[in-house]
Parts: C-alpha cells; sequence; structure tokens
C-alpha cells in the first residue's frame, strides 16, 4: 500500500493550517490600526492597510469560488479597483469582503481530500495543478499579509506590539517550545 494519499493529506492539513496562520497574523496587525491609520498611505500613490486588505479580498473571493469548475480570475473581478477606495469603502464593508474571502477559501480547503489535490483547475485561462493553485495563493497571500504588517507597525510606531517573537526573547521563546513539545512527547500527543 502507498502512503502517498497519507502523504497528501497531511500536506493539505498543513496548506489548511498556515492559511489560517496568515489570516490570524493579518487579525493581529488590523486590531492594532484604529480607522484614520486603516485608510492612510504612506506615500503617493502607495497602498493603506485598506488597499491591501481590499485587494487580498478580492483575490481569494476570485480564485476559491467555483474552484474546480470556473476560470480563478472571475470576469466580475476588477482588480484594479481593489487599490482604490471607493464610496462606500468601510473599514466594516471591507473586513466582510476580507470575512467573505477567507470563507471561500476554506469552504473550498476545509473538505478538500487527496482525490481533489490530483485535480486540475485554471487560472487566467492556465491549468495549474490543485498543489499549485494552492502554493500560488499562499504565497500571494504572505506577501500581502506581510505588508500589512509592515504597515500596521510603521502606523503604530512605539505602540505596536509584537505578533511574532519580541526583539531580545528568541532564546526564552525557544527554551519554551523545546519544553512544549518535550512535554506533549512525553504524553504521546502531537
Amino acid at each position: 500500500m502507498s502512503d502517498a494519499p497519507d502523504a497528501v493529506a497531511v500536506w493539505i492539513d498543513e496548506v489548511r493550517l498556515e492559511c489560517r496562520r496568515y489570516k490570524a497574523w493579518a487579525e493581529l496587525a488590523l486590531a492594532q490600526v484604529d480607522d484614520a491609520a486603516f485608510f492612510t498611505t504612506l506615500e503617493a500613490g502607495g497602498n493603506s492597510v485598506a488597499h491591501v486588505l481590499k485587494h487580498v479580498a478580492g483575490n481569494l473571493r476570485s480564485r476559491w469560488t467555483d474552484f474546480y469548475d470556473g476560470d480563478g480570475e472571475k470576469p466580475d473581478r476588477f482588480r484594479d479597483r481593489e487599490f482604490e477606495i471607493e464610496p462606500g469603502d468601510t473599514r466594516a464593508t471591507l473586513m466582510a469582503g476580507w470575512e467573505r474571502g477567507w470563507a471561500g477559501l476554506f469552504a473550498i480547503l476545509d473538505p478538500m481530500t487527496p482525490a481533489d489535490a490530483a485535480r486540475t483547475v485554471v487560472i487566467r485561462g492556465e491549468p495549474h495543478t490543485v498543489p499549485r493553485a494552492l502554493m500560488r495563493n499562499l504565497a500571494h497571500t504572505a506577501q500581502h499579509v506581510g505588508q500589512i504588517i509592515l504597515l500596521a507597525k510603521h502606523l503604530r510606531g512605539d505602540t505596536w506590539k509584537t505578533i511574532s517573537i519580541p526583539r531580545g526573547q528568541s532564546e526564552q521563546f525557544n527554551a519554551v517550545m523545546r519544553e512544549q513539545f518535550t512535554r506533549e512527547a512525553g504524553t504521546g500527543r502531537s
């Protein structure tokens, strides 16, 4: 019996975890930015947190709606408008779009099976294996989550609360992690 289906199932689980991790990181950064900063650009022609969030939401909606049977670039997506703040774009409406985009991703990703991962999907007319489409979207989203974090950190300045390991605390963090995994290994949990 081959281990391939098990390996693919593990890979799908890991992609799910990474997607949730990046969403959570972005939301920790977003929670630190007030409404005024949310729409602030650092320079003329630059992107605000709102622009980047709107773009990620649009991309997720387009890619994950009708994922297996439609083109991942939907005809009703106007990518260039994702980088414009339009009348009606409030923090609440943009956050609702963000949630819809992620919900669309998880509606496909959560029930995904190894058989689904063997399928082919299309993005802008180009065939992609499901793993390639997933990795492409994860990399794209991670890049923009990094932008959201960087913008939020810049806008918060000295009041920023880190969402990763605080400077100067790497050794303490590593010790805690080693202790946690040693304890879990001893109890048989992983």
